[in-house]
């Protein structure tokens, strides 16, 4: 286990714990630096800074962008997330944040729209306030943890693959900024750009390393390393595409809380020794 995770989760999106509860989870992990990334939200920031200079941890102010990109030889729309790490001047993301938040609240309205007419039953304000009231908090996996909850289905995965994926009857197109927006805001707010989760995007080989070429050449800075748990072929693939680019690594275990156990606070993986890390430009 290191003592670095970049990618996590509060409630303040999709995950389970406080801001505060988040980092005193890290101090008793061990964490001696820790980035708060929530989805298109860093609202939980200022709280986790606080409550870290309590026990002495680092966070790193931080942010997971959802964004999209498309190939011109297919015209289709792939989903991409995009962490933005240690921004030195955070409060030029704003207005491109609200703007998400904004999308976010309107798609999963419509969702639940859906849900209902294939249900028969409102699941939008058990939703809602699973996100504390804010609807432009709500993401797919509060939707999913709602129809967990009421059994239509018996595991969170199952949500997707029923109801809520692409192709899916309660899917809802998203509508993101493009990756070159999204690294551009990041630029502008002298962040770091991070590629998270490269393979969780039910992608090809082929378009992985399209999606990995288009980042680099729109400025990104860095891919985030598999973790431990996926196949060693999966992680030389993101090895050598990392160094074809000249891209940096980052390491996170992409937390969310005991709805997601399978992703522990911590355990992320461990950098090739010639691999330079996100972390080392920290200042």
């Amino acid at each position: 286990m290191q003592s670095i995770d970049l990618h996590t989760h509060s409630n303040i999106s999709d995950g389970e714990l406080t801001p505060e509860a988040l980092v005193q989870k890290a101090f008793a992990t061990g964490l001696h630096t820790l980035a708060l990334t929530d989805h298109d939200s860093m609202d939980g920031v200022q709280r986790a800074q606080i409550a870290a200079a309590e026990c002495g941890i680092r966070i790193i102010p931080g942010v997971e962008i959802s964004s999209q990109w498309s190939r011109p030889s297919t015209n289709k729309v792939y989903g991409v997330h995009i962490v933005a790490l240690n921004m030195a001047e955070p409060a030029s993301l704003d207005h491109v944040l609200n703007q998400q938040k904004h999308v976010r609240a309107i798609r999963a309205q419509q969702i639940c729209e859906k849900l209902e007419k294939i249900l028969k039953h409102d699941f939008y304000p058990e939703i809602l306030a699973m996100a504390d009231g804010h609807a432009d908090r709500i993401t797919r996996s509060h939707i999913a943890q709602a129809l967990l909850a009421n059994r239509v289905v018996n595991r969170l995965q199952q949500a997707f693959d029923r109801f809520l994926k692409e192709g899916k009857p309660a899917f809802v197109a998203f509508n993101w900024l493009s990756l070159e927006e999204t690294i551009c805001a990041i630029q502008e707010a002298k962040g770091i750009s991070v590629l998270a989760h490269p393979t969780k995007y039910n992608l090809s080989a082929t378009n992985v390393r399209y999606m990995v070429e288009r980042f680099a050449q729109h400025g990104g800075h860095a891919i985030e390393l598999p973790p431990m748990s996926e196949p060693a072929s999966t992680r030389q693939m993101i090895d050598r595409l990392a160094e074809q680019f000249s891209l940096k690594v980052s390491i996170g275990s992409d937390f969310h809380g005991s709805h997601m156990p399978w992703l522990k606070l911590g355990h992320t993986p461990q950098p090739k020794p010639h691999q330079l890390g996100v972390w080392e430009a920290f200042s």
